[in-house]
């Protein structure tokens, strides 16, 4: 079945008895207690290619969701990506002493 279904079934069984999903003894790549439990919803076409890939890679389904999460997450903790910075450079240094002469031609037009 592979990591992936093992994990499956044994957080199924875990939630069905009412337990707590702790980890096993063994597993010293994540430390439960300082993480929480989210649910997604993706299509079946996501779902199967997130199972194939963790079957692949030898990983869970937990540690591939995590690492493609903290891939598209990058940056610090804490802090926002400003995507627009930036965004507005014209190259110019001026710009900020000139404000009224540039205000103006773009009125003129």
């Amino acid at each position: 079945m592979g990591r992936a279904g093992d994990e499956r079934a044994a957080s199924t069984t875990m939630l069905q008895h009412g337990e707590s999903a702790q980890p096993s003894v063994a597993d010293d790549k994540v430390c439960w207690h300082t993480m929480r439990r989210t649910t997604l919803k993706i299509s079946d076409t996501l779902d199967a290619r997130l199972r194939h890939e963790a079957e692949r890679r030898g990983m869970t389904i937990s540690e591939l969701s995590r690492e493609a999460l903290e891939a598209h997450l990058v940056g610090p903790p804490g802090r926002r990506r400003l995507g627009a910075a930036g965004a507005g450079s014209s190259g110019r240094s001026d710009v900020s002493e000139r404000i009224e002469d540039i205000l103006a031609a773009e009125a003129a037009r």
